[in-house]
C-alpha cells in the first residue's frame, strides 16, 4: 500500500469496473475509492465492533494533504470516542433503496416489485456504489441512453432521485444528482375508445377468452391494469369489489352491479384464487395480457370519459377511479358509501351497454 500524495491521486486510473480502493501505508484508515468517473476520500475505522466509513470528500476538490489532516483528525476523535457520533459515509443504492421500499406507507407490493426491477434492469451498475459517486454526468448518460424510452428513463431517475431523497434523512448527501438532468417532454396518450361497437368485435376476437375478459372488465370498472390483473376471488364480493392496497397507499371499495358478475361468470370454474389465472406465469395469474387497438388505460379513461358524458359528476367518476380529491374535505372528511356510489356505476355501465351495443 502506497502513501496516498497528491502525485498517485492524481496518477491513478479510473476504474473500468466497479470500484477500486486504494489504502494509505501510513495514517490507518484512509482510503481513496476510485470509481469509474470520481474519485472519492474516506476514513474508515471500526468502533464498538461496527465498521465506521465517515466521508471526507471528493479528489480533486478535497487534496491528498486536505485528506490527510482531516483523517488524522478523525483518528483521533475516534480514539477519544467522540467517533460515535460522526458523519456515517453514504449508503450504497442497494441499501438505500431497500430502506426506501421498507417504508410503512409505501404504495402496494406490486409497487415495490416495479421499482425495484427497473433498478435491477437498469442500475445495476450502480448498485453497489456509494450514493455519493453516482455523479451528475452519470445520470445524465444513464437518462440519455434511455432517449428511445422517454417516459421510461423520466420515471426510472424519478424513482432515484425519490430514493435518494429518503437516504437525506439520515446520511449527509447533497442535492440529488437528477438535478442535471433535463426531462424529456412526455405527451401523454390521452386517447379514448371511441367506437365501442368496433370495440366489441376486437376484444371478442382476441384468441384468449382470459382476455377477453380481462379487458370487459376494465371498460365496465375503470380498474388499473395491475389491479385487475392480481384480482382475487376472495375479493369479489356480492355489492363490491374489495381492494386491500392500491396505489394510492389505501385501501379501496368499488361498488359492482348485476353486469359485472355476467363478465365474470366464465372464469369462475377456472381458479379458486386468482380471477384470471395462467398456468404459465411464476405468479399464477395472467402479467401481460393480448395487445389490441387500444391500451389497459384507455379503458380506464373511456370509463371516466363516458361517465361525465352520462352526468356523472367529475367529483364522483373520480370517487369511481379511486383518484385522491384535492380538497382536505375530499381527503379526509366527505367519505360517500357503497350505496352512494352505486347509482353512478348504474348510468356508467347501462350507458357502455348502449354503446357497445350488448
Amino acid at each position: 500500500m502506497p502513501k496516498l500524495t497528491e502525485a498517485l491521486a492524481k496518477r491513478l486510473p479510473f476504474s473500468k469496473a466497479g470500484t477500486d480502493k486504494h489504502w494509505d501505508n501510513e495514517i490507518k484508515g484512509l482510503v481513496l475509492f476510485v470509481g469509474k468517473r470520481s474519485k472519492t476520500w474516506y476514513f474508515q475505522k471500526d468502533v464498538g465492533g461496527k465498521t465506521q466509513r465517515v466521508l471526507i470528500g471528493r479528489y480533486p476538490v478535497i487534496s491528498a494533504q486536505a485528506a490527510r489532516q482531516t483523517a488524522l483528525e478523525l483518528a483521533l476523535e475516534m480514539g477519544r470516542g467522540a467517533g460515535k457520533v460522526a458523519q456515517i459515509g453514504a449508503p450504497r443504492l442497494e441499501a438505500a433503496l431497500a430502506s426506501y421500499l421498507r417504508r410503512p406507507k409505501l404504495r402496494s407490493e406490486d409497487h415495490k416489485h416495479g421499482i425495484r426491477q427497473q433498478f435491477e434492469l437498469h442500475l445495476k451498475d450502480w448498485m453497489r456504489l456509494p450514493l455519493d459517486e453516482i455523479s451528475k454526468q452519470m445520470v445524465v448518460d444513464r437518462h440519455r441512453a434511455m432517449a428511445d424510452r422517454p417516459s421510461g428513463a423520466n420515471h426510472l431517475l424519478k424513482y432515484f432521485r425519490t430514493v435518494w431523497n429518503h437516504a437525506r434523512r439520515t446520511h449527509d448527501l447533497p442535492e440529488s444528482p437528477t438535478m442535471a438532468i433535463e426531462w424529456y417532454d412526455e405527451q401523454p396518450d390521452g386517447r379514448v375508445i371511441e367506437d365501442l361497437k368496433a370495440w366489441r368485435h376486437a376484444v371478442e376476437a382476441l384468441q384468449n377468452p382470459i382476455h377477453t375478459v380481462f379487458y370487459e372488465l376494465l371498460l365496465f370498472t375503470g380498474l388499473r391494469k395491475s389491479e385487475a390483473l392480481t384480482l382475487k376471488w376472495e375479493q369479489v364480493l356480492e355489492d363490491r369489489i374489495h381492494l386491500p392496497m392500491t396505489k394510492n397507499g389505501r385501501s379501496f371499495d368499488l361498488p359492482i352491479l348485476q353486469v359485472h358478475h355476467e363478465i365474470l361468470a366464465p372464469m369462475r370454474s377456472l381458479s379458486a384464487t386468482w380471477v384470471f389465472p395462467s398456468p404459465k406465469s411464476m405468479t399464477g395469474h395472467v402479467t401481460g395480457p393480448a395487445k389490441f387497438g387500444w391500451s389497459p388505460h384507455a379503458h380506464r379513461r373511456t370509463f371516466a370519459t363516458v361517465a361525465m358524458e352520462a352526468g356523472v359528476l367529475e367529483e364522483v367518476v373520480g370517487r369511481l377511479l379511486n383518484h385522491t380529491p384535492l380538497s382536505i374535505t375530499g381527503q379526509r372528511y366527505a367519505l360517500p358509501s357503497l350505496d352512494a356510489l352505486r347509482p353512478a356505476m348504474e348510468t356508467v355501465c347501462s350507458e357502455l351497454q348502449l354503446r357497445s351495443g350488448v
